[in-house]
């Protein structure tokens, strides 16, 4: 079943994305959640047309998005966290906390859009986090986890 996607899906495609799935995930789950659209005829012309209009300003949005993704990997995020014994963390370290790190440094970025490596953070230490700020400009960030005082 060809789809155009209404909005960006985890693990199939971004917004305005022409895919290709399963009958019963998009029969069942992507139309009914208004994620996607059936492809036909009409439809992709009426997405082309709306591609190339959008093409210039999407320039404008990768720019600024790139500028931004210079910004965050400048900065030295460091989260305090209640400590137990030795390094293990009382709770985690996740990406809401990174999230609310880097508003706190001055970028607001959504926590969806920032993915931890190796998922929650249970130790101190330095890690690393991939932020996406664009469909194509992924920035990598190092935050560190320290213990609170």
């Amino acid at each position: 079943m060809e789809l155009i996607l209404k909005q960006d899906v985890e693990n199939l495609g971004f917004k305005d994305d022409v895919v290709n799935v399963k009958n019963g995930y998009g029969r069942n789950y992507l139309i009914p959640q208004g994620h996607a659209v059936l492809a036909t005829s009409s439809a992709k012309k009426v997405l082309a047309e709306n591609l190339k209009q959008r093409a210039f300003k999407e320039a404008k949005i990768i720019e600024d998005a790139t500028k931004l993704a210079e910004a965050v990997k400048g900065y030295e995020i460091k989260i305090a966290s209640k400590v137990g014994s030795g390094d293990k963390l009382f709770g985690s370290v996740n990406n809401a906390d990174v999230a609310l790190a880097l508003t706190k440094a001055g970028t607001e970025v959504d926590k969806k859009f920032i993915k931890v490596t190796g998922g929650n953070v249970k130790r101190l230490g330095k890690y690393n986090a991939a932020v996406r700020l664009h469909r194509t400009v992924v920035a990598d960030i190092v935050f560190e986890v320290v213990a609170e005082k």
